[in-house]
């Protein structure tokens, strides 16, 4: 907005010539996110405290989980103002790259909000927490990627096809489904992505502060791409397709970061709130729309190796569990399982790991992941 309004003392060489800079605006977009969290935060716990919005402790989690059932949630909220507001404020309103990022991440955040109110009304009327039916909240995420894919398919808004995505690690190969005939595949791609992370994220959020942390590091990682690949000079030395218009996420990133960070202080162990799946969904689904729109899909798999490794647990406790299930019965699939509890940080608190050594081990595995990812942009 402010680049916007101030445009044209913007060009005439006064301080208000920063506002050209994307590296300024990125940083002021962090800083502005950190000082609406410390605002914002400290009213939104009375809030939810006053209104004993307390956290639904899922089924299956360790028993040391039971006495967090008394900490507010849905302090996605705070999220979503602390990301909101900066880009309100220091990003061009008018970038079809941060559009679609923002609205993605509202959607996403919608469908966790209603969960998580859901869950509330549940638990006060005494019935089973589920939420929102399982099918309609992939209905609303499948909804959003469908959307999007077929806005990028039909109207693309680079010069690269609309339907298109990259590898890491190799230069100048551009995967075209088009030329192949069935550029409609990246219509159910984008879907899978954007669907996958966003239950990636919401599996991870189960230790304090660990899923806060952890996208703090992704959104940042993913802003230098996003700032490199939307340069002419830089993506040309690096040997990286460019994308104009696409150094705009970097400020949408930088928010982000931001965000967590801010929202870090309040989540960080012990927590005095949760995020909710307000929260975890926004996030994941903000993460895979910048991945989308950097044509970076499987790079997110690197930078994001921590949330796809536990997702994967999941998927293979349950599996296996049912396959020893169906051949050897049940009292052998309880005894032989793949982990002591999924997701992956569940099970290593049964280990003996302390949460707060669980979630600092992972946050260093989250930056290693982050390193390797940025590693890629040489190693081609």
């Amino acid at each position: 907005m402010l680049p916007i309004f101030l445009s044209s003392w913007a060009r005439s060489g006064s301080l208000f010539n920063l506002l050209n800079y994307i590296t300024f605006r990125a940083a002021a977009a962090f800083v502005t996110a950190l000082i609406v969290a410390f605002i914002v935060g400290p009213w939104l716990l009375d809030q939810l405290r006053k209104r004993a919005v307390h956290q639904v402790v899922r089924a299956g989690t360790p028993d040391s989980h039971a006495g967090k059932g008394s900490t507010p949630t849905m302090g996605g909220i705070m999220i979503l103002a602390a990301l909101l507001i900066p880009v309100l404020l220091w990003a061009r309103l008018d970038n079809r790259y941060l559009l679609l990022a923002c609205g993605v991440t509202l959607w996403m955040g919608a469908i966790g909000f209603l969960d998580d109110v859901l869950k509330l009304r549940q638990k006060r009327a005494g019935l089973k927490n589920e939420g929102l039916v399982e099918r309609y909240k992939l209905a609303g995420q499948f909804t959003c990627g469908l959307a999007l894919g077929l806005y990028l398919w039909l109207d693309p808004i680079s010069t690269l096809p609309g339907a298109s995505t990259t590898l890491p690690f190799i230069k100048w190969v551009l995967l075209v489904p088009a030329s192949a005939g069935i550029a409609w595949l990246y219509v159910p791609w984008v879907t899978f992505v954007l669907t996958a992370y966003s239950n990636a994220v919401n599996l991870t959020d189960g230790l304090d502060g660990l899923a806060a942390g952890l996208c703090a590091t992704a959104a940042i990682t993913l802003g230098v791409f996003a700032y490199l690949m939307g340069r002419v000079d830089t993506s040309a030395y690096l040997n990286i397709f460019f994308l104009r218009g696409a150094a705009e996420l970097t400020v949408f990133c930088a928010a982000l970061g931001g965000a967590c960070i801010g929202f870090l202080w309040f989540n960080t162990f012990p927590a005095q709130v949760f995020m909710g799946d307000t929260g975890s969904l926004a996030l994941g689904g903000a993460l895979g729309a910048v991945a989308i729109l950097l044509k970076s899909e499987f790079l997110l798999l690197i930078i994001g190796a921590v949330f796809v490794a536990e997702t994967l647990s999941v998927f293979l406790q349950r599996f296996v569990f049912k396959w020893r299930k169906r051949r050897h019965g049940l009292e052998y699939a309880q005894a032989n399982r793949v982990f002591l509890r999924a997701p992956l940080h569940h099970h290593f608190e049964l280990k003996g790991w302390p949460e707060t050594q669980v979630v600092v081990r992972f946050w260093i595995l989250g930056i290693l992941c982050a390193i390797l990812g940025v590693a890629t942009l040489k190693l081609r």
